[in-house]
């Protein structure tokens, strides 16, 4: 079976993308997945993205980490957006359903500007804190972003016992001044360190915001895959409204296996 893909990139965390509005790619496949996600014998990739008709909303994106598994992520919903864009399926201003639900983006010359979910809190884990953005991230501040061993520690978190039995991502942010932090993701369902993970970097621009008491305004993330920015509004009972993230969303090449 011949099956033409598209290879989208977010600030280095990278996407096969397939145009399945007719459903004829089983989602359920894992081992399928895992060998078209696999970097030597198959395209190599992050994870699959899946755009489908949907009856409310402009199109619906199934996500599919790696290792067959679903969540939300954040620079894959920005590629999907910009798949449909060029696919000519929606023009600049889109609705989506994903596994987290309903979201909204705009096309911009700049990239694409993507509405997160609310966040309703921010939990403190000692120094460390945890988030859900769409999906669950652990953020560590460092001293030295560079140093850490982000596989070895990011895996005995991601495994430990506080989170099963589902998980967590994790991330380590290095504060490069008020504003701009450098972030490194352990991500679950890929399991490895990704050169971007948005979701991640929402989560952890929110807890520098949360962490400084910055109310409004916006953080300026360096991945590395290249720079994000999290715009946001903290809520009066400790979370977050209006947050997007922006950055850019690329084709790489396309093709068929």
């Amino acid at each position: 079976m011949k099956i033409p893909f598209y290879k989208y990139q977010g600030t280095g965390n990278d996407f096969i993308m397939l145009d399945d509005r007719i459903h004829s790619f089983d989602e359920n496949d894992k081992d399928r997945i895992a060998h078209l996600c696999h970097r030597h014998f198959g395209i190599g990739a992050d994870g699959i993205i899946l755009i489908r008709d949907h009856p409310e909303f402009d199109f619906e994106m199934i996500y599919l980490n790696s290792d067959g598994s679903q969540s939300l992520c954040g620079n894959g919903s920005r590629c999907a957006v910009q798949f449909a864009h060029d696919l000519g399926i929606i023009k600049n201003n889109v609705r989506f359903m994903t596994y987290a639900g309903k979201l909204e983006a705009d096309v911009l010359q700049t990239g694409i500007r993507l509405k997160m979910p609310d966040v309703s809190e921010v939990v403190s884990k000692g120094k460390d804190f945890f988030i859900d953005t769409g999906s669950p991230h652990h953020v560590c501040f460092v001293e030295n972003v560079h140093s850490e061993d982000v596989t070895g520690v990011g895996k005995a978190i991601r495994y430990s016992e506080e989170y099963a039995p589902v998980g967590t991502n994790v991330n380590f942010a290095q504060t490069l001044d008020e504003n701009r932090i450098f972030v490194r993701t352990y991500e679950r369902g890929v399991e490895a360190e990704t050169f971007s993970c948005g979701t991640g970097v929402t989560a952890s621009a929110l807890a520098l915001m949360h962490k400084q008491s910055i109310t409004i305004g916006a953080i300026d993330i360096q991945t590395l895959g290249g720079a994000l920015r999290i715009e946001a509004e903290a809520t009066e009972n400790g979370g977050f409204r209006n947050v997007y993230l922006r950055g850019p969303a690329l084709k790489v090449f396309e093709g068929t296996i």
